[in-house]
């Protein structure tokens, strides 16, 4: 996905260590694109980040690494990696995207910022979501589900995944693991992520 032609005013705590900021994206219909970091003691790690105002930009400095969770989320990814010298990290396998990464990550790996690399295929094949372990732990989970602007919890409408029926055996996955947070691509963020996934699952089966 193109970066998207508006920019978010602020930054928003979701836990300590953890910000968010998200845009309504004219590129997709006026829905939220939601951007995530995290803060580790060699620099904050941005996660599929569309643009972000300078003054709260400066704040996440230095910017140790830019996480992309699948190909269609390159965002602002490439320009800041331009500004801000951080090194963007892409799934192995993906497909061809505007510039080449400098590195590529796997089911497992382990990322800059204690990002653990979960895959989680039906949007895209080589698509991931990161888990980050603590108290509270903190899922990053981008385009398996969404939230409506009435806050609903739903999955990401079928005709934008490969497989849409992987994708339900990806969410399945996702809340059976250990989390509390859940923070999504498309909307803001949920503090009881395992059950509403559940209650997600129990209502559309």
């Amino acid at each position: 996905m193109a970066e998207p032609p508006v920019t978010a005013a602020e930054l928003e705590e979701v836990v300590p260590g953890i910000l968010h900021w998200r845009v309504s994206n004219p590129l997709i219909g006026g829905e939220w694109s939601s951007s995530h970091a995290v803060r580790g003691p060699e620099g904050t790690v941005l996660i599929d980040p569309v643009p972000l105002a300078a003054g709260p930009l400066a704040q996440l400095a230095p910017v140790a690494a830019i996480v992309l969770t699948a190909a269609c989320h390159q965002r602002a990814a490439w320009r800041y990696r331009r500004e801000l010298g951080a090194p963007v990290w892409l799934p192995r396998g993906s497909r061809e995207t505007e510039e080449e990464p400098d590195e590529r990550y796997g089911e497992g790996d382990l990322l800059p910022g204690g990002l653990r690399a979960l895959r989680t295929p039906g949007p895209e094949r080589p698509h991931y979501s990161l888990l980050l372990a603590g108290e509270p732990a903190v899922l990053f989970s981008p385009d398996l589900v969404m939230r409506t602007r009435a806050g609903e919890l739903v999955f990401v409408p079928g005709e934008y995944h490969e497989d849409p029926e992987e994708t339900r055996r990806s969410v399945e996955r996702c809340a059976a693991l250990a989390f509390d947070v859940l923070c999504l691509a498309h909307g803001p963020p949920l503090r009881n992520g395992p059950a509403a996934l559940r209650d997600l699952l129990a209502r559309t089966a």
